[in-house]
């Protein structure tokens, strides 16, 4: 069954192509978009236009998009340990754990967050791709922590803006091996998809630009607690950057962790929460801020150290 989706095109979108725009506002990839446009499947202000056609703020764009053929779905599954640390009209923020996706995906037979939801009760936005409905962020399966979804339309233009202009607080702890150097920094370097490796991510000249700021907060005899925060929000960001640095997240086995510590602290994945999530709220405009405590397994390790 073809699903439509209907959204008011916001100031920062104004003068864009219509498939820049839809691409932006649905999550779409621009391609998608155009091929959409292409077939008569959008409507500006409920006429059928070209994908070249650009908005204004204001714009009412309609589009329809036939149903997958196949794919990754979103099937309710309780989830007994997902926190849910706050929800509205507008927003659930959640306490994800470890061993759980943001979203179904190819390849992934687990539970996943949206699911999670559903079987909770809560109706995510429709926008994004059918899989990945209400979805802004994303954590990894390895990493637990403070997740944000938007159940409004409103609410995911919103949120997806700011996470594009970077105005969203992200902070995680993570231990890494060794004592980085300097203590307090900023790794500024491109990341890209792993030449060798389809779910790995590296350092490389080619990849997009990624920043990650950090500062030590505890140093033991093999490891170091930092707390970083993101300027942008890579795929594995973190962990890439600091196995770049010779220092890989303890556990963290995919990207050269050593396995003997892992073992002796007893972690069966990467040492990464995301501990804090703030950003103005698509609703009402105020800033809030959210907290979440290391997960069982994470302290369990730092008790060991």
């Amino acid at each position: 069954m073809a699903e439509t989706k209907t959204v008011l095109v916001p100031e920062g979108l104004s003068g864009e192509r219509i498939d820049t725009a839809l691409a932006r506002l649905l999550g779409l990839s621009r391609s998608r978009a155009a091929d959409l446009a292409g077939a008569g499947q959008v409507l500006l202000n409920s006429v059928v236009v070209a994908k070249a056609a650009k908005v204004v703020e204001g714009d009412l764009l309609e589009v329809t998009i036939p149903a997958p053929e196949g794919g990754p779905r979103v099937i309710p599954m309780e989830i007994p340990d997902l926190g849910i640390v706050y929800a509205d009209d507008d927003i659930v923020v959640v306490d994800k754990p470890a061993g759980v996706a943001a979203h179904p995906s190819v390849g992934w037979v687990g539970p996943d967050v949206l699911g999670g939801l559903l079987a909770a009760g809560y109706q995510m936005a429709t926008s994004g791709a059918a899989e990945r409905a209400g979805i802004v962020s994303r954590l990894d399966v390895g990493t637990s922590g403070l997740m944000v979804v938007a159940k409004s339309e409103y609410a995911y233009s919103r949120l997806k803006a700011a996470f594009r202009s970077r105005s969203v607080d992200k902070r995680y702890h993570t231990l890494v091996q060794g004592l980085p150097d300097p203590l307090v920094g900023t790794i500024d370097a491109p990341i890209g998809r792993h030449p060798g490796h389809d779910y790995k991510f590296a350092v490389m000249d080619s990849g997009r630009a990624s920043v990650t700021h950090y500062e030590l907060l505890e140093a033991f005899r093999s490891a170091s607690l930092l707390e970083v925060h993101l300027e942008t929000g890579r795929t594995h960001q973190i962990r890439v950057h600091f196995s770049a640095l010779r220092h890989p997240c303890v556990g963290d086995l995919t990207y050269g962790a050593d396995p003997t510590l892992a073992r002796t602290v007893g972690l069966r994945r990467q040492w990464l929460h995301a501990v804090g999530l703030g950003f103005e709220h698509p609703g009402t405009g105020a800033y809030v801020s959210f907290e979440s405590p290391y997960a069982e397994d994470l302290q369990v390790a730092l008790d060991r150290l």
